[in-house]
């Protein structure tokens, strides 16, 4: 698969994560045809925030809510605006996070 093709598809997958709902990166690779992809995963997203149109590597997607995609482990992982920003979006979506761990139950 190619790499702008994985790409699309992640980008398209977590496009359509609904609010409350989460991934997590491994999830968004299988999905996207490539199960042990999850590193990449982490990577296309983040360049999904953008400050400048040359960020985005793919011109027809708009930054995508990529808050929702989380570690297998719980964690919150990564995010351009960092951490705690991640961590307050997801509380405003109505998900506890302890000691920078999400409770599951709300997998997609």
């Amino acid at each position: 698969m190619l790499k702008k093709d994985f790409s699309r598809k992640v980008l398209a997958i977590v496009s359509k994560i609904p609010k409350g709902k989460l991934m997590t990166y491994s999830q968004v690779a299988k999905m996207a045809g490539s199960p042990r992809g999850y590193r990449a995963v982490g990577n296309i997203l983040s360049q999904n925030y953008r400050s400048k149109d040359w960020q985005l590597p793919l011109k027809e997607f708009e930054p995508v809510p990529c808050h929702r995609v989380i570690r297998s482990d719980g964690g919150v992982g990564g995010y351009a605006k960092g951490t705690r920003a991640k961590e307050k979006i997801l509380e405003s979506e109505g998900h506890v996070i302890d000691k920078g761990k999400i409770k599951l139950p709300n997998l997609a």
